[in-house]
């Protein structure tokens, strides 16, 4: 028999709306000696049964909740079935876009509290990032395995939140080691190297894959500044849709090396693309005091923000280098921005960057609003799972 956990009065309330997450302060009590991960029934302070959930005793997520079922069982089918159904959910836009490359999993998002699942061409890779997600380590890979028989596996679980759940960074091979971990992948007729062992996240950003493609839809004729390029994958869409020029600024001379693969590789070699490694805020402030100009500048940067603490001073990072970016702009020119920051939402987002054109003495109309790709759904009961905003700016 499972252990019991019984939430505070009125702690039911988020549960009731299929919410996955259960915070230390709503647990009154643990009835049993709940091991770290494994799978606990929570009950609400009348004892009526609520969900089913991996319990992880060292972190303030004290249990994310993997059923509201109370009869289904959290084993060997469970999983299987969780696959079966987001591959399925998956298979129009994958295509559509003719991709081999994309994330199978998003976490709570797909029902999976804790797990990310990433495709690239025939190697898998997971990170398992909570209690119960490293509880069934061994279940989940031999449902991958099964499901996808041809495929190499490779754990990246190399991320700081495993410490919040008492559980030691992990990376290697989990299935069929092989002599590389790069792969070729494909998105919208684009070929691009992945390095799923040295590259950022698993390897990549499937997320922005639609944005992408919205960049070269705006490219054509414009002199082009992609700021934080890393593997230079926006450049791509932009050189291969006919951009006069495309500049590729990272700090990262492996991410600009890759970058300059990718145009060889995608046989766009021949196109204006040139690549900077610098400090991006140094060099658009260089860039302004120079009175350089662009048609159209990309900006994705990396996440400012990782708590609530942190707000006011990210906000401040986000109108400063918005500000910098259309003071460079020439009139009419384009500004393609972009935050990952889940904790500052589309709203507050539109703002910053309201306000950034107010100090940079612009006028900005808002064109168009991008977001992550559909392989990163956002669940109608998992509302934190929207974190990728884009706004699509001309600026006068």
């Amino acid at each position: 028999m499972s252990a019991r956990i019984y939430l505070n009065i009125g702690r039911e309330k988020s549960l009731l709306r299929n919410h996955p997450w259960i915070f230390s302060k709503a647990i009154n009590k643990v009835k049993g000696n709940p091991m770290q991960g494994e799978t606990v029934d929570v009950f609400d302070n009348k004892g009526n049964w609520l969900a089913k959930g991996a319990y992880s005793p060292e972190s303030q997520m004290r249990i994310r909740v993997w059923s509201f079922d109370e009869h289904e069982e959290i084993d060997r089918t469970f999983f299987l079935n969780k696959l079966i159904s987001a591959q399925s959910r998956r298979d129009w836009f994958i295509e559509q876009g003719q991709l081999t490359g994309y994330r199978l999993i998003a976490g709570e998002s797909d029902g999976l509290p804790g797990i990310t699942i990433d495709i690239y061409d025939d190697l898998i890779v997971c990170q398992l990032l909570s209690a119960g997600a490293e509880f069934h380590r061994h279940t989940l890979v031999d449902c991958l395995n099964e499901l996808y028989p041809q495929h190499a596996i490779y754990e990246r679980s190399d991320v700081d939140v495993r410490k919040k759940e008492g559980l030691p960074k992990q990376t290697g091979w989990l299935s069929k080691e092989t002599d590389s971990t790069e792969r070729v992948i494909s998105e919208h007729g684009i070929k691009i190297y992945v390095d799923v062992e040295k590259g950022h996240k698993t390897g990549f950003y499937l997320d922005q894959r639609d944005s992408r493609l919205a960049a070269g839809k705006y490219a054509k004729g414009k002199s082009v500044l992609n700021c934080f390029s890393y593997t230079g994958t926006f450049s791509l869409h932009c050189a291969a849709n006919g951009a006069k020029s495309v500049t590729n600024v990272d700090v990262s001379q492996t991410a600009l090396d890759l970058a300059a693969r990718n145009l060889e590789l995608n046989g766009l070699s021949d196109k204006p693309v040139d690549f900077i490694k610098e400090d991006v805020f140094k060099l658009l402030r260089r860039y302004r005091d120079e009175g350089k100009k662009f048609d159209m500048i990309i900006l994705d940067p990396p996440k400012f923000v990782d708590s609530k603490s942190q707000l006011t001073n990210a906000c401040r990072g986000y109108k400063d280098i918005n500000m910098l970016a259309m003071q460079l702009l020439n009139p009419n020119g384009l500004l393609l921005t972009f935050s990952c920051s889940g904790l500052l939402d589309v709203g507050l987002f539109q703002k910053v960057v309201a306000d950034a054109a107010l100090d940079a003495n612009k006028s900005c109309h808002f064109v168009e609003r991008l977001q992550q790709a559909a392989d990163h759904p956002i669940s109608s009961n998992y509302p934190e799972g929207y974190y990728l905003k884009g706004l699509v700016c001309q600026v006068s």
